[in-house]
């Protein structure tokens, strides 16, 4: 499936979804919402299923797989307080995952993430850990690149959400951003670093604003919400929190054009460190 793209009204909007957002928007309603300390395994297990991927020799392909090959680590206890607002949690993992006494250090390593989506998928998919620098003009590149792909195509962010606004930005708020460039939305629901999915994009006169598959239904509407490119890029360099950056995540086939078309933006294939450790550094 190719990535869509059409313009519409006389401003001249034009919407852009990479190419699989469809089937990744569809298994992202069913896996509604992510199991607590699971963001990043939510969004490996999103990839691949917008991928074809859904299962391995029986096995399903869901975030507790991806989580378990990854080595994500999960609070021995609920932590309810630092979920965004109007949520409870979830905790019915359905694999034994390692647990981890002090919460603030619970999640997934992006290295994990990477490791976890080729190791799952018995090779048919890579992870392409794009380490930045993040401004709009290279997260503009990453996502023309991944949506010039004929073959399916998914951008995790792993990012922190101190940087974006808030996910109920009104359709004037939105607007205003696209055709005048202005930048009054609503501050953000919660501050954490976090995986999404990047899975679109809207391009106006004056803005873009791309589109986040998030893992809660509280934030958005039903989970997704759209940020301006600015905010994003910001979200991604974190430049006062531990690393971010974005991981591609494409068929075999198509990740030596992902490299080289990301080299040629100036971004750097490398692994970052964003705060979560592995499981022996936790023991």
């Amino acid at each position: 499936m190719e990535g869509s793209s059409g313009t519409s009204g006389a401003d001249g909007i034009e919407v852009t979804l990479l190419p699989g957002a469809g089937a990744l928007l569809e298994a992202h309603a069913r896996e509604l919402p992510q199991r607590d300390d699971l963001c990043g395994a939510f969004c490996g297990a999103l990839a691949l299923n917008a991928a074809g991927l859904r299962d391995r020799g029986g096995d399903e392909l869901d975030q507790d797989a991806v989580a378990l090959a990854a080595g994500s680590l999960v609070s021995r206890e609920p932590q309810p307080e630092i979920l965004p607002g109007g949520e409870r949690g979830r905790r019915d993992y359905r694999l034994e995952l390692p647990r981890i006494d002090d919460g603030t250090l619970s999640g997934t390593t992006a290295a994990g993430v990477v490791a976890a989506i080729g190791s799952v998928s018995g090779g048919a998919a890579e992870a392409i850990p794009l380490a930045g620098p993040w401004t709009v003009d290279t997260l503009a590149g990453a996502f023309a690149l991944g949506a010039s792909l004929r073959r399916p195509a998914a951008l995790l962010a792993n990012h922190h959400t101190r940087y974006l606004w808030g996910s109920h930005a009104s359709l004037p708020q939105l607007l205003g951003h696209l055709l005048h460039g202005s930048d009054d939305g609503p501050p953000p629901d919660w501050e954490v670093g976090h995986f999404a999915c990047i899975v679109g994009r809207a391009t106006g006169p004056a803005g873009t604003l791309y589109a986040l598959a998030d893992t809660y239904p509280a934030l958005g509407t039903r989970g997704v919400h759209m940020q301006p490119a600015a905010r994003l890029a910001a979200a991604l360099e974190r430049r006062a929190e531990p690393a971010g950056g974005v991981i591609a995540v494409v068929l075999r086939e198509d990740a030596e054009r992902l490299r080289s078309g990301a080299r040629e933006l100036g971004l750097r294939e490398e692994l970052w460190d964003n705060g979560t450790p592995t499981a022996e550094r936790a023991a």
